[in-house]
């Protein structure tokens, strides 16, 4: 670089859009625009060496680039290249909505004075067009005078900016210089040393700020620096040392601050990075010392973990699996994917109860059965069967004994008698829900290459009882379903077999797990949904329901203190007679159970519960004192006179009325059971109330509910001779209303409901047939009977008995065949009031399930063919049974 440069009255000026050139700097251009390459050819490629050219910057909108600059590795440049778009500040005219007008270029005042270090000639095929390729150094600032153009690049008369040799003497001997210059060598240097170490650059620049005058030093820092063009500008037009040095310091310490602030969140995220291979170290340091000191006591989690699986009594091939797991899981560091996984696998297997078996006391019979007669009153049967079971039990520990199932309705105490089982042998009981399971996980559980997987429903009952034999419940058995994830039923199956549990495998624990000493008991609603392989597998125990008159002692002995109980009540302030309770049984409840006759009794506690608490908040009564109010005492308070004190002695019998010691209990009547319940749902008149015209019959069905009383409702109607059936039937009682339609039309004639001549019973009319309660589903052979009797009663127009019903199911030559749910539906006639029921005659033999007292009160007649059933279904038998061909 030269010290002093001699500048020419006039330059040719090359605009530089939106960026500046500032003395000392290097910068190598492209020239490709027919102004850019005249300018190049007149005022450089032609004067050689003497050239000067002017670099301007300007600020414009113009959109036709000409010049590409790149940034040449060199003096105060960035290493790199780095290309903007500048333009040539041109006065073409350009149309701008649809008009010609002069562009307006922003041309800044003061500019550098720019001479070629390297110049080259270019010609780009095939248009044949000349391009000059120029590396430009910044020389000294001036000043415009005056711009013009000249052929088609501009002109300038300009004037030098830089100060005088002697203006500047003056200024390097001023302290306050001098210290500003020290201070900016000492950042330049520091900021030197952080990008050599950044990036391993050698020590060029270190050199020039040895060599270099601060003058010139300031504006080659601050052209390799990456800042906006208003700085540029700035630096630009600070002719004065003092100022321009002021100006670079700032811009060399912000870029030393910015490029110290990535390096300090650099080393934070690196720290962050290796915090897992400090805590490594670490671990492996503490575990050291521990060896060295013995120190057991502050052992670490995997170490207990070690021991508590030791003690977990594992048989030895399932040992040696959890051994083989437990050196995987010391291998592994917390924060590897699976370390959680497998540690909680290995807690499972350290949980579980492997040979951990709840000890039997002495298994006492009479204590058994005095346990299950007093939490259940009647189940006769289902009791006994218990006691065998109990008493097999005894006399062999460790037979496998069937797995019971009791099915029936809800309400009736399944849940319970197994419960009181467990109380029998003393183990500890576990109820698994299988209520609406329909993944074979539920079972079996998940594979432990799933994320979230988790043992089976038995292993995770086990491991919350602790023991090996508890008292094992599977409730709702026949609630289970299948679908595309499994089925839970045929899971069930090994479970179940005594044969195959003892090596039970569950796919998260993949070990095999032994069975054979959990009791198991199933309960179900309905036999039908339950697969046959797996009801194979059970000892069906039915429980029907209850007759009236046990849900009254039920209700006595163990329903009504339970609710007293619950409600924080007792018998000194709430009392339901023995007659309300009959009530209640009668007109308010009609289940199998005894669940809505609970509820009912709720109520009643509820409402007495109320009435308690408005007393004790009306007259607060306290246990040793008591408030005592009467007129007198009234009166001689309001007249202010002294009142006369009786102390009484300790021990003297003073009569105390009964109101002040508690307030009378609230007795249950009935107008309170009509306030607290309501009207009455049910009464025994409703039979009688519907049968009251030919065409009507009474059926008993069974549900899962327990039975029921349906009534079966006939008509006709002109048409075309079609049967139209509603009420929301299945096939199977479809098919039944045909075959009873078909019987009665063959015996047509024989039982006089049409005449010879026109035995068509459908010539020109329809049959309607309903089953009330339309919106519950029905199903199912026991109507056939039912059928055959409404349509009998409808063509001979003679009103069955309302007080008779009936089930069975009929063939197409009038054969009464058995059905089942004989109990229930028994007990479902009982229980609406019903007389007599027809049965078929090979179901004679379920009576004896029947409850004597049921029993006495009904009228039962049995059929074998539907004549017998006609005959005693209409008020003085059937008057065309003589004339029939039978």
């Amino acid at each position: 670089m030269v010290e002093s440069v001699e500048l020419p009255s006039r330059l040719g000026i090359l605009p530089f859009r939106n960026k500046v050139l500032l003395p000392g700097a290097i910068i190598r251009i492209r020239c490709t625009s027919s102004s850019s390459v005249k300018l190049v050819e007149q005022e450089l490629w032609q004067r050689e060496e003497k050239g000067l050219i002017g670099i301007l910057p300007v600020r414009d909108d113009a959109d036709a680039p000409a010049i590409v600059p790149v940034l040449s590795q060199g003096v105060g440049s960035d290493s790199g290249d780095r290309s903007s778009r500048v333009q040539s500040g041109t006065s073409d005219s350009q149309r701008v909505d649809g008009k010609n007008h002069q562009e307006v270029i922003q041309w800044h005042s003061r500019g550098v004075a720019a001479r070629a270090l390297q110049l080259s000639r270019g010609v780009e095929k095939p248009s044949g067009r000349v391009t000059y390729t120029v590396v430009l150094e910044g020389l000294c600032r001036f000043t415009v005078q005056e711009l013009s153009t000249r052929g088609t690049y501009y002109t300038a008369r300009i004037s030098p900016s830089e100060m005088t040799k002697a203006e500047m003497e003056q200024v390097e001997q001023d302290p306050d210089f001098i210290s500003l210059s020290r201070q900016f060598k000492a950042t330049a240097m520091e900021l030197i040393s952080v990008l050599e170490q950044k990036q391993k650059t050698g020590g060029r620049t270190k050199v020039l700020l040895e060599t270099v005058p601060v003058h010139k030093l300031a504006d080659i820092f601050v052209a390799s620096f990456e800042m906006s063009f208003e700085e540029q500008l700035s630096m630009l037009d600070s002719v004065d040392l003092r100022v321009r040095l002021s100006k670079a310091m700032e811009l060399v310490d912000r870029h030393l601050q910015s490029i110290r602030v990535a390096e300090k969140i650099t080393q934070k995220v690196e720290g962050q990075l290796s915090k897992s291979q400090k805590e490594f170290l670490l671990r492996q340091q503490m575990r050291a010392i521990k060896e060295e000191l013995g120190d057991d006591d502050d052992e670490d989690d995997l170490v207990a973990l070690e021991r508590k699986m030791q003690s977990a009594e594992m048989p030895a091939n399932i040992w040696k699996h959890a051994q083989r797991e437990l050196r995987s899981l010391k291998k592994m560091q917390p924060q590897q994917p699976g370390y959680n996984s497998l540690r909680v696998y290995l807690e499972l297997l350290a949980d579980l109860p492997w040979k951990k078996a709840t000890e039997e006391n002495e298994l006492d019979l009479k204590a058994a059965k005095e346990r299950l007669d007093s939490d259940h009153y009647g189940l006769v049967k289902v009791k006994q069967r218990i006691i065998e079971y109990l008493a097999v039990r005894k006399l062999k520990p460790d037979a496998r004994g069937p797995v019971l199932c009791f099915v029936g309705p809800p309400g009736v105490g399944k849940t319970s008698l197994a419960s009181s089982i467990a109380a029998a042998l003393g183990r500890k009981f576990v109820r698994i829900s299988l209520g609406g399971v329909k993944d074979e996980a539920d079972i079996r559980g998940h594979r432990r290459t799933y994320i979230g997987s988790m043992p089976g429903r038995l292993i995770d009952g086990l491991k919350r009882v602790s023991v090996c034999n508890p008292v094992m419940l599977l409730d709702e058995i026949d609630k289970t379903g299948s679908d595309v994830r499994g089925d839970p039923a045929s899971a069930l199956l090994e479970v179940l077999d005594p044969e195959q549990n003892k090596k039970f495998s569950d796919h998260y624990l993949n070990v095999p797990f032994d069975l054979s000493k959990v009791v198991f008991v199933a309960t179900a609603n309905r036999m039908q949904p339950i697969p046959p392989p797996l009801l194979d597998r059970m000892e069906v125990i039915e429980l029907p329901g209850y007759t009236p008159e046990e849900k009254l002692k039920i209700a006595m002995h163990h329903l009504i203190p339970r609710v007293l109980e619950q409600h924080g009540l007792s018998a000194e302030f709430l009392q339901i007679p023995e007659a309300m309770v009959k009530l209640v049984v009668q007109r308010y409840t009609r289940e199998a159970g005894v669940r809505n006759l609970e509820r009912n009794l709720a109520a009643l506690a509820r409402a007495a519960a109320v009435r308690v608490v408005e007393r004790d908040q009306t007259v607060p009564l306290n246990k040793d004192v008591h408030q005592v109010s009467s007129p007198l005492l009234e009166n001689r308070l309001s007249d202010g006179a002294e009142v006369d004190m009786e102390v009484i002695p300790i021990g003297a019998d003073h009569e105390i009325p009964n109101q002040l010691r508690i307030a009378s209990p609230l007795v249950v009547d009935e107008a309170m059971l009509e306030k607290v319940l309501g009207p009455p749902r049910f009464d025994d008149r409703e039979a009688a109330e519907r049968v009251i015209s030919p065409g009507i019959s009474v059926g008993l069905v069974w549900t899962a509910v327990g039975g029921e009383v349906q009534f079966v409702e006939a008509t006709a109607m002109s048409g075309k001779g079609e049967l139209h059936l509603t009420g929301q039937l299945g096939d199977v009682i479809k098919e039944s209303a045909q075959i009873a339609l078909t019987w009665v039309r063959a015996r047509a004639t024989d039982l006089k409901l049409a005449s010879a001549c026109e035995s068509n019973l459908l010539e020109g009319r329809d049959i309607h047939i309903h089953f009330p309660a339309g919106a519950v589903p029905k199903d199912g052979p026991s109507a056939g009977v039912t059928l055959v009797t409404a349509l009998v009663s409808l063509f001979g127009q003679k009103r069955v008995r309302a007080d008779t019903a009936m089930t069975g199911e009929m063939t197409l030559r009038g054969l009464v065949l058995p059905v089942g749910g004989i109990k229930d539906k028994i007990l479902a006639a009982h229980r609406y009031g019903i007389k007599r029921v027809i049965l078929p005659e090979r179901n004679l033999k379920d009576l004896v399930e029947v409850p004597s007292g049921v029993l006495a009160s009904l009228e039962i007649l049995l059929a074998k063919r539907m004549e017998d059933v006609l005959e005693q279904a209409f008020e003085g038998g059937c008057p065309w049974r003589l004339h029939s061909k039978l």
